[in-house]
């Protein structure tokens, strides 16, 4: 059974465009916690992925890091790249220029809507 904190950190991985990707600290801030570690654990025990993006989680350096979904890290690369994000050499290309950061005054507005997850 997932718990509250997994199912918000899973609510906010749908708030992450396609072509888009960020970080497990710019979750962290989001969700307002500094535990980024666990962030990484929720994301990592996603079970509706691809659905809910946890592709589009990337460490802070632009690295590609771990997928735990089928097909690992490949995966994770294709699934990026369909949604027109380079990868090269494990690394996304113009990581800065691609860094969703969450918008802070919509997060508050969205924060009644993670308490009400569809996510169960």
């Amino acid at each position: 059974m997932a718990t509250d904190f997994q199912k918000s950190v899973w609510e906010a991985l749908k708030l992450i465009p396609k072509g888009r990707v960020t970080t497990y600290g710019a979750i962290g801030r989001y969700l307002g916690t500094r535990a980024y570690r666990a962030v990484g654990s929720a994301v990592g025990k996603n079970p509706y992925a691809p659905e809910v993006p946890c592709h589009r989680v990337v460490p802070a350096d632009g690295r590609l890091g771990n997928y735990s979904a089928e097909g690992g890290r490949d995966r994770k690369a294709d699934l990026l790249r369909s949604e027109g994000v380079s990868v090269k050499e494990g690394k996304i290309v113009n990581f800065e220029s691609l860094l969703f950061e969450f918008d802070k005054p919509t997060l508050r507005k969205k924060r009644n809507v993670i308490s009400k997850s569809t996510i169960s």
